[in-house]
């Protein structure tokens, strides 16, 4: 009895962990490469996107290409001097981001994920993947590229560029108060069609009201910096929709790993009373 218990649990179990998204129909892709890595060192990231070298477009990245976005936002430590980070880019019907990353340590792929909806992207499989870990912040010039040569398509440059800002202004405030800041700033995206009729201070006000929500109390130098993010986001045609989404689905996969968390806890204590 107690086996055909215990296998029953494992089956439900398996199903769970088994579970994944289904993708909407996918369409062109493209790899941009980053232009220091070795034969070795490629082989390893095609082994995170899964395929073989040569199975689609490929395009090099430099380390000047991604210093065009980046210089003047980053520190020259997470720039570096070579451009290492790869990407895989597989455009979608629809069903929005659906990025991993590998070996990167700093941008998260919540940061990727609202700075590319920034920038115009909305339906795409997305890889980030290095052999070593990096930052992450040239990624965002190789998705870009890889993007466009997958879609033949250009995405709008005031859009990249503060789409890279994005996600310094993010990680600097993730660094200093935590995984909530993604959530902030793109719920302050979320309010672009009031931000725009705004004066500063009533943003700033905003910016305020807004991380109260998340039991955050920011600084005056991280309000400035909010500001002047909100500011440029009010002169780039986004939907505010697209952002409120994802902000929404980070919080009902907190409530489903929380679930997943009680579940197994409850497993934990059922194997403990049968024994």
């Amino acid at each position: 009895m107690k086996r055909k218990i215990i296998s029953g649990i494992l089956a439900i179990v398996l199903s769970m962990v088994m579970m994944s998204p289904v993708l909407a129909d996918s369409k062109s892709a493209s790899v941009a490469i980053g232009a220091d890595n070795t034969e070795a060192q490629l082989k390893t990231v095609y082994g995170y996107f899964n395929i073989k070298r040569g199975d689609v477009e490929e395009i090099v990245v430099t380390n000047a290409d991604e210093r065009e976005y980046l210089e003047g936002l980053v520190s020259l430590d997470k720039i570096g001097t070579l451009a290492l980070s790869s990407v895989y880019v597989q455009e979608k019907s629809s069903g929005g981001i659906d990025l991993e990353s590998h070996n990167i340590d700093w941008v998260t792929d919540k940061m990727y994920e609202s700075a590319l909806g920034t920038a115009g992207i909305k339906n795409a499989k997305v890889i980030v993947a290095a052999y070593t870990p990096v930052s992450g912040t040239g990624a965002l010039t190789g998705i870009y590229k890889a993007y466009e040569a997958a879609t033949d398509t250009s995405l709008d440059e005031a859009a990249k560029t503060t789409a890279v800002e994005e996600v310094v202004v993010v990680g600097e405030l993730q660094d200093a108060i935590g995984d909530d800041a993604v959530n902030i700033i793109n719920s302050l995206k979320g309010e672009i069609a009031q931000t725009k009729t705004m004066s500063d201070d009533e943003i700033r006000e905003l910016i305020i009201v807004t991380a109260e929500k998340y039991d955050t109390v920011l600084d005056d130098q991280q309000i400035e910096e909010i500001l002047s993010l909100v500011n440029k986001f009010n002169e780039l045609n986004m939907d505010p929709d697209t952002f409120l989404k994802l902000v929404e689905a980070g919080q009902s996969t907190q409530g489903f790993f929380q679930k997943v968390s009680t579940f197994f806890e409850e497993i934990g204590n059922f194997f403990s009373n049968l024994f």
